[in-house]
């Protein structure tokens, strides 16, 4: 082996090693609020109280359906997750789910409507990790409408269930 062909060699074995080598670059540590001295600072990744009123996610309580439908839509889910961990990391919070439904329809066809939804919110909160005795579904059918308009804009903001935390 000549000296050209040994210099390669060892080029090569150097750059494959340097290649493996796991390159760590260390993060500037974030700038952090000042804590209390009475009150220590722990984030265990658990959901608190305060972030009913914090969290993006958990601020998030209304879940709206397609006309005359109860079925939990897709884009729903994600919301359903946060509420489910929170309700993991809470054993003590309950939730009332208010299932709503628009105008059209009798009175009695809107009630089962909304209850139908409400449990469709509760089972994809139980489905996501939610405890089912944390939960109580109520239906107001068409009888608190957040829109009173007789328009198809109205209508799918009345189509709705609402997530009111009665225990934090």
């Amino acid at each position: 082996m000549n000296n050209t062909t040994r210099a390669l060699l060892v080029a090569a074995i150097a750059v494959g090693l340097a290649a493996c080598t796991k390159k760590t670059v260390p993060e500037a540590p974030a700038a952090q609020p000042a804590q209390p001295a009475t009150q220590a600072a722990v984030d265990d990744g658990k959901y608190g109280p305060e972030d009913l009123d914090t969290d993006a996610c958990l601020k998030q309580r209304t879940v709206y359906f397609d006309f005359d439908q109860d079925a939990v839509k897709a884009e729903f889910q994600a919301i359903m997750a946060c509420h489910a961990k929170y309700l993991q990391d809470r054993p003590e919070s309950r939730i009332t789910l208010e299932g709503n439904a628009d105008e059209r329809g009798s009175r009695e066809y809107n009630l089962g409507l909304g209850e139908r939804r409400g449990n469709a919110v509760s089972g994809a909160l139980q489905a996501a990790g939610g405890s089912a005795g944390q939960l109580t579904v109520v239906s107001y059918g068409e009888e608190r409408p957040v829109d009173t308009a007789s328009t198809e804009e109205a209508w799918a903001k009345n189509r709705r269930v609402e997530i009111v935390y009665t225990a934090r």
